[in-house]
């Protein structure tokens, strides 16, 4: 009965989070590109924040305070270049702010492990900051702002773990990668990938921005890519000997837990875009 209970009150928790937060997110999306620029660099920001503090709690020492730094500066330049504020010559402006990076290590004393330290606070940048800024491209990508397209891809991506969080509760028997993440199932795969495709096709008939095809691929990029970068960012945790990266989101763990599966899945969607979509 405690059991039963407790399950219930996570799956009010995780329900009520989640639709609370898709409301914001998806009204600043729609409202304007400024709503868009402030909501993700936010969300930005407190994603790398948490990786850092992870990777701190384990007795490593990265720049937090500069890498997030960083990681402003890289999702800003992005979002101006994309939107044709700014020429793609200002990237080159990122390189010696990168380099400052070894000199500030190289003036901090009795660290054991300077360069373990260096290497995460640019991993930091790499795989939390990069793929957040790369959502700027998605939404630049006919040269103007297409609020339709940043919509799709997040409720293709939330459909995809939907899916496969119920589909894994009622069917789930089958271990998708046992050794990284027991809970993971076959069954939850496959609901995941179902609903997703179901949004897919849905989203094709209010949202013109993108044909039905292409929403299709953006659908299987999503269930492939998301789900490993869910398995990624469990390895990540089975790693640091932790459950969840958070307590921020009730019943959704910390953003990292919330957004894995866009840091991997957005690289691949941008290609697919830059190749089949951009005008």
């Amino acid at each position: 009965m405690t059991s039963s209970s407790s399950k219930f009150s996570d799956l009010a928790k995780r329900l009520v989070t989640g639709v609370i937060g898709a409301f914001f997110v998806l009204f600043a999306i729609a409202y304007h590109e400024y709503g868009f620029f402030v909501v993700f660099l936010l969300l930005c920001v407190l994603t790398q924040w948490e990786f850092y503090k992870l990777i701190i709690a384990n007795g490593i020492v990265p720049l937090r305070t500069f890498g997030t730094i960083m990681g402003v500066i890289l999702f800003t330049m992005i979002y101006l270049v994309e939107k044709g504020t700014i020429s793609y010559d200002a990237f080159f402006m990122i390189l010696p702010f990168s380099s400052c990076i070894f000199f500030i290590k190289l003036y901090k004393k009795d660290e054991k492990k300077p360069f373990t330290n260096i290497a995460f606070t640019f991993l930091g940048i790499i795989y939390v900051a990069l793929p957040f800024s790369l959502l700027s491209v998605a939404a630049f990508i006919l040269d103007e702002y297409s609020y339709q397209i940043i919509i799709g891809i997040f409720l293709i991506l939330w459909a995809s773990d939907t899916g496969a969080y119920f589909a894994g509760i009622q069917f789930g028997r089958r271990k998708l990668f046992e050794r990284v993440s027991p809970k993971k199932s076959w069954e939850g795969s496959v609901g995941g990938a179902i609903l997703s495709l179901a949004f897919a096709v849905g989203l094709s008939y209010y949202f013109k921005d993108l044909a039905l095809w292409h929403w299709i691929v953006i659908s299987v990029i999503t269930v492939v890519t998301g789900t490993y970068g869910d398995l990624v960012e469990s390895l990540f945790k089975r790693s640091m000997d932790i459950k969840d990266s958070g307590r921020k989101l009730p019943g959704h763990g910390g953003f990292l837990d919330r957004f894995d599966g866009l840091l991997l899945s957005i690289p691949f969607i941008i290609i697919f875009l830059k190749f089949f979509v951009q005008e």
